[in-house]
């Protein structure tokens, strides 16, 4: 993913309207458990984000948030309970070392370190979340969306022939 981005300013183009998608990857035992709280106690939030539940926040592989950039987020928004309290003892620290390290990455993929937030947010922190939202909702609408330059395809004058000579397939020229 040797891609970089552009913000709405650098491109000209008008972010009027822009509603920014976020993926938010939460943990079960906290961060979730406070989203349900938020719904249940009725707080308003933007609804700009879709939530995935993991177990555990250090159970999150950099490579879903990549994805999830590649495949039309915005932004990722990743919630896990707070230090010390995790459910798996360790679970958070693993992934505050992760997501340092991608910030580093997105960084030199050209890519806004700022549309990807770690917060840690307990079962008892339902406005924590609605503000976690809310804020970077407004956080990506002053970014603008998220550009990432095509995938580049492969050599199209290289093809496999079906024809094959003593065993092996023959590259021949595309027409």
């Amino acid at each position: 993913m040797s891609e970089t981005s552009h913000s709405a300013a650098e491109l000209g183009a008008s972010t009027e309207g822009f509603q920014p998608r976020i993926v938010a990857f939460f943990c079960n035992w906290c961060t979730y458990t406070a989203s349900d709280l938020a719904g249940v106690s009725r707080l308003q939030y933007a609804p700009n984000a879709r939530i995935i539940r993991v177990m555990c926040s250090g159970r999150l592989d950099p490579q879903f948030v990549l994805v999830a950039l590649r495949q039309g987020a915005d932004g990722v928004l990743i919630g896990g309970c707070h230090p010390g309290d995790c459910h798996y003892q360790e679970g958070n620290y693993k992934c505050l070392r992760r997501y340092e390290l991608l910030r580093r990455l997105l960084g030199q993929m050209g890519i806004e370190p700022q549309r990807v937030r770690l917060e840690w947010i307990s079962a008892s922190e339902g406005d924590r979340v609605r503000e976690a939202i809310n804020e970077m909702t407004e956080q990506l609408r002053r970014l603008g969306p998220l550009r990432l330059a095509s995938i580049p395809t492969p050599h199209r004058h290289e093809v496999l022939s079906p024809v094959k000579r003593a065993g092996r397939p023959v590259l021949a020229k595309a027409e």
